[in-house]
């Protein structure tokens, strides 16, 4: 009897082919629209509302408090179990867990921003600072929502793509909530410009109507919590019912999360919080110095608005979709250490850019090169966060996690300014290259450890 033929090995062509065409899938394509619906309010409740502020005459100390709004995003993770384990009423036999939690987040950023639109802030200031907080709510919860739905919906092969083309989606929301705004408003009232906006969150609600939950076991009773809750609802019989019911709900979708993460890592969970906590931390350190970089060197606004705003975005959106296919091709960790290397070093070109001066060639070459990794930094890292989760606590654990890529970089980056006025630009952005390194070596920790539990026999 003759031996079946071996497995011909595919061509590079074709797994290349196969990589690309991963974007094609009608659940990655939707999470261009969610992408979208989720950048829309970001800058609306930030630089964009300042310059509506500004040009209404409102104090600089009261736009100043505006700032605070932003605290809704980082601490997100406090509701993230609500968003996770709570069925809405209606919406959640019509659509699903996540998809209706989607949907009610979004209305909630449509009415914040129509009532933003429709409050003068000369004559009732704390009105729309209560709007903004409403929208700036509704897009973290939406945020929440959407994280959950991305990793549930498609395979981890797969997530680096729907991570690449929802930041593509945000990206071009942030072109149209920050330029796109700023141009409306030079033609018609702000009160207009964020009716307009309103308008254009019906992207992502038509995504969110059209697209599938998808299909995953959910304990949402306290017969099937976990043993711990279990544990204390059996103990505590002389608790009032709804009390007991509450804690024990409590104890399996807030503390399990936590519990859960850290049993799956074991010691290894510090060194992966570590890098979670550290990976961005000199974009986001940065960012807050980028803009009085270039003003101080000599670009004209509209040099930093065309080469840093405009290109800037698309060199980001490039690097996020080929992070996305290098990441199908190489795995998640070979092209997290690429980027966490690329991230800090790109910071030498700003370095660079402090000798040579205000250099259009030198502003594009910096920005070319700071942008497009950055994007292809996020894509993969979003994709490496995302198989840290547990499909039980989805919400949650990703909550937590980015959170905690965020408030590093911004607790630095608070002192940013005072570094540059102790030591300069040139060795400011040699700093930023520095505090960059510890996500390097992390990397390199979690490359070994995978090979030797590889390498380990079963």
């Amino acid at each position: 009897m003759s031996q079946p033929p071996a497995q011909a090995v595919a061509p590079a062509g074709s797994r290349w082919s196969r990589a690309l065409a991963t974007y094609g899938k009608a659940r990655i394509a939707s999470m261009f629209a969610l992408g979208f619906s989720a950048g829309l309010p970001f800058l609306l409740v930030f630089s964009t509302l300042t310059a509506w502020l500004t040009e209404a005459g409102v104090t600089r100390g009261a736009i100043g408090f505006f700032t605070w709004v932003g605290i809704t995003y980082s601490i997100k993770v406090f509701w993230a179990p609500v968003v996770d384990r709570v069925p809405l009423p209606l919406l959640g036999r019509l659509l699903g867990q996540h998809r209706s939690w989607i949907l009610l987040a979004q209305l909630v950023i449509v009415a914040g921003l129509a009532g933003m639109a429709l409050t003068d802030p000369m004559v009732d200031l704390a009105r729309l600072a209560l709007f903004a907080l409403l929208v700036a709510f509704g897009s973290a919860t939406q945020d929440i929502a959407i994280d959950a739905w991305r990793i549930e919906a498609a395979p981890p092969a797969e997530q680096a793509a729907m991570s690449a083309t929802y930041v593509f989606g945000y990206r071009m929301a942030l072109l149209a909530a920050g330029a796109g705004a700023l141009h409306m408003a030079a033609r018609m009232d702000w009160s207009q410009v964020y009716l307009a906006m309103a308008a254009l969150m019906g992207v992502g609600v038509l995504a969110t109507l059209l697209s599938r939950e998808p299909r995953v076991q959910r304990r949402t009773d306290v017969a099937l919590l976990e043993p711990g809750a279990q544990a204390f609802y059996r103990r505590n019989a002389h608790l009032p019912a709804p009390l007991r019911t509450a804690i024990a709900w409590l104890i399996g979708a807030v503390v399990y999360p936590f519990v859960d993460f850290f049993k799956r890592y074991g010691a290894h969970s510090l060194a992966v919080l570590l890098l979670v906590g550290t990976f961005r931390i000199s974009d986001i350190s940065m960012g807050a110095m980028a803009n009085p970089f270039y003003l101080d060197l000599g670009f004209s606004k509209a040099q930093i608005a065309n080469i840093s705003g405009i290109y800037g975005i698309v060199m980001t959106i490039l690097g996020g979709l080929v992070g996305g296919v290098l990441t199908v091709r190489y795995g998640l960790l070979r092209v997290l250490l690429a980027g966490a290397v690329l991230s800090a070093a790109t910071n030498l070109l700003f370095a660079m850019m402090a000798l040579v001066g205000a250099e259009p060639w030198m502003l594009v070459v910096t920005i070319s090169g700071d942008n497009f990794f950055a994007g292809l930094a996020m894509a993969v890292f979003i994709a490496w966060l995302s198989s840290l989760t547990s499909a039980s606590y989805t919400a949650t654990q990703y909550a937590l996690f980015s959170s905690l890529m965020t408030l590093p970089g911004k607790f630095i980056g608070g002192f940013s300014g005072q570094v540059v006025e102790a030591v300069g630009w040139f060795n400011y952005f040699l700093y930023v290259a520095a505090i960059g390194v510890p996500a390097v070596l992390l990397c390199l920790y979690l490359i070994v450890r995978e090979r030797g539990s590889a390498t380990t026999p079963g």
